[in-house]
């Protein structure tokens, strides 16, 4: 019954991407988009909850679309009832963040159709039970996000970001395409069922991996597959950023974790080997650079590479002990991973909501041209600082839990055998913890120059707050993160059947323990009350606030903020983003980025200031992709004098071609 709620849904959402092509110009087609939208959102991801929550069988439905043998096959259990949950809490949130925030898109008609669609293709991909069905959502989902990109085209640096972007989406569906054909075998069997049940050989099993790791990855931005996140997500209008980032990223790992922790079979050792790597480089990496960033909506693009990380971490932890047959243990690092997803869901879409707040009321996103904005948007300013203390890993909010979690798997290491995981699960947790460390000074200077200090532009002197539709999306989700971080053994109960659906064992049941604790392994181990810090912090910053403001505000001279006790100093001297960054970026990015600072006095007797410039590099692009761009360049100028032929040698290399693939179909076994 939830499955077909859903796919009804799904049809709504289609329908109204397809009202949206006749009236997207007039001025009643973005409520009725917006709030169409929402509506079929909020009621495909409570019938989600409920079959979550009520423990319901899995519910398949086949629908005569698709290959005419084959139909489309759809189904729905608990691990595609958590992920929709995911996909339609964030899709709601964003359709209600447009209601306020479409009205100042200066091209709705090239946003609107696209928005619902880009709904209904990622709500498919969790839905399908078959391969066909499963790459044609993924690539639907593809090309409408993709649109969505697009939307503002004329603007070089957009056009650039939808070209990078449509070339990483088709490399990684060609690898998924590459993997179903490897899952289905000889017999050509396309439905999941059929997949489970196939046995692969370890070398193709291997195979699969590698090429669910090149195309899930490039879609969830795993390093070094994640040079269209930064690109893509600013690009887009903001609401559509929040659902790329922290929606669609997950549908990516929804991707993985279905084909290897489910029909690929059980997994061997080294896979953790991998995964753990690519984990680690991508936190490490993700958040280095993210520091490096001035533009808001680029630097929690680089955040979500981040998170992705710390998401794969417990994926490949998950993994290890699933292969060691350690049940309870890859139950635990599996409730950190997915807890992680939930989170970062929700925390990554409230911060893109709250830059495009900030984008409605200055204009700029660069923080360098902010300022001083608590004054004149504290419902925005209050909302984004929740999402800067839950993304920072702080308690009492849900970041801090999942992160938790992990690192309570990660010291589970020492029991497994092998000893590359001995080695290399300990280096993972002290990149983990780095990422941590450097995520906080992050948000410090996202908050802090954006929002803390005085303006330093007219623009930010005179914004003002955004709407109510706006507001209501952000402190939804400020409640959601408060609500996850206090109360976490709820949502941990709540993922018991994905967890058992997938490695066969539990963590123990969390709502039994007094005082609302967690208790992952056992209370003489480990165990946390995000209730009692709740508390704690909620006490001791009422005293603090109260100290401060009654007995040591009279003992001190007020004076203006940053001003360092010179009151005539003006908002240039104020620390700035890249102040911010100095320090770490001469510890790590003469190495990583390749940072050269060049300083440009001027001559003696010219009154110009002098200025610094800073040139930092994108290894992973100069050492990958730029090499590949030149040599595809180069294999084209080569290849260019094909088109230039005689219909006669056209009509042979036609001939040699058949038979060459003739011959691959003959040879092959």
């Amino acid at each position: 019954m939830s499955a077909v709620v859903v796919l009804s849904c799904v049809a709504v959402m289609l329908g109204v991407a397809a009202s949206a092509v006749a009236i997207g110009r007039s001025a009643v087609a973005r409520p009725i988009v917006y709030g169409a939208s929402f509506l079929a959102c909020a009621l495909a991801g409570t019938a989600a909850l409920a079959h979550l929550l009520g423990d319901a069988p899995e519910a398949g439905l086949v629908l005569p679309l698709g290959l005419p043998w084959q139909g489309a096959h759809f189904r729905l259990d608990a691990l595609a009832a958590f992920f929709l949950i995911v996909v339609d809490l964030g899709s709601a949130a964003a359709s209600l963040y447009g209601l306020g925030y479409g009205r100042h898109e200066t091209a709705p008609h090239r946003v609107l159709p696209f928005f619902p669609a880009f709904l209904a293709g990622m709500n498919l991909v969790v839905l399908a039970d078959d391969a066909f069905t499963f790459l044609m959502s993924w690539e639907f989902m593809s090309l409408t996000s993709w649109a969505l990109v697009m939307t503002h085209h004329r603007v070089s640096e957009n056009a650039r970001a939808g070209y990078i972007y449509l070339l990483m989406a088709s490399f990684g569906t060609l690898c998924l395409l590459l993997a179903f054909g490897l899952l289905a075998g000889p017999e050509g069997a396309y439905d999941f069922t059929q997949m489970r049940a196939n046995h692969l050989a370890p070398a193709f099993s291997g195979l699969v991996l590698a090429l669910v790791l090149l195309g899930a990855g490039s879609k969830a931005g795993l390093v070094p597959l994640h040079v269209w996140l930064p690109l893509a997500h600013p690009a887009a209008p903001s609401h559509v950023s929040a659902l790329m980032s922290g929606v669609m990223t997950k549908v990516a790992v929804y991707g993985f974790v279905r084909i290897v922790l489910d029909l690929l079979g059980p997994p061997e050792w080294w896979w953790a080997m991998v995964v753990l790597a690519l984990g680690g480089a991508t936190s490490a990496l993700g958040v280095l650079y993210a520091l490096m960033q001035h533009d808001l909506k680029r630097l929690l693009a680089y955040h979500t590479v981040e998170n992705i990380g710390i998401i794969y971490i417990g994926l490949g932890l998950t993994l290890a002990f699933e292969a060691n047959h350690v049940g309870w243990a890859a139950a635990l690092a599996l409730t950190a991973a997915l807890f992680h997803v939930f989170n970062h869901s929700i925390f990554k879409s409230l911060l893109f909501f709250g830059s495009g707040a900030v984008l409605t009321a200055t204009g700029e996103r660069d923080m360098e041209h902010l300022g001083g904005l608590i004054h004149r948007m504290p419902h925005t300013a209050f909302a984004f600082l929740v999402g800067c203390v839950a993304i920072s890993a702080l308690p009492p909010l849900n970041g801090f839990v999942s992160e938790w979690l992990t690192f309570q798997a990660i010291l589970q290491s020492p029991d497994l055998p092998q000893w590359g995981l001995k080695v290399l699960v300990p280096a993972v947790g002290a990149l983990l913890a780095l990422s941590a460390a450097l995520a906080a000074a992050c948000f410090v200077k996202a908050f802090g120059v954006t929002f803390l200090g005085r303006p330093r532009t007219p623009a930010a002197a005179e914004a003002h707050e955004v709407d109510r539709f706006s507001l209501a999306a952000m402190y939804a989700f400020a409640a959601l993160c408060l609500f996850a971080g206090v109360l976490p053994g709820l949502v941990i109960d709540g993922l018991r059947p994905v967890i058992q659906a997938l490695v066969g064992d539990q963590m123990p049941v969390q709502s039994v323990v007094p005082w609302l604790s967690i208790v992952p392994i056992a209370e003489a181990r480990s165990s946390y009350n995000g209730l009692l810090v709740f508390v704690f912090i909620a006490v001791s910053a009422s005293f603090a606030i109260y100290a401060i403001h009654r007995i040591a505000s009279h003992a001190l001279r007020r004076g203006a903020a940053w001003g360092c006790g010179y009151p005539g100093t003006g908002p240039i001297t104020q620390y700035t983003s890249g102040s911010f960054a100095q320090p770490i970026r001469r510890v790590f990015g003469t190495v990583v980025f390749r940072a050269r600072e060049h300083v440009e006095m001027a001559p003696p007797g010219d009154r110009r200031p002098a200025r610094m410039h800073v040139d930092l590099r994108d290894l992973v692009w100069d050492a990958l992709y730029a090499p590949v761009a030149t040599g595809v360049s180069a294999i084209a100028d080569r290849l260019n004098y094909l088109q230039f032929q005689t219909i006669r040698r056209y009509l042979s290399l036609v001939f040699a071609a058949l038979i060459v693939l003739l011959l691959v179909v003959g040879l092959w076994p």
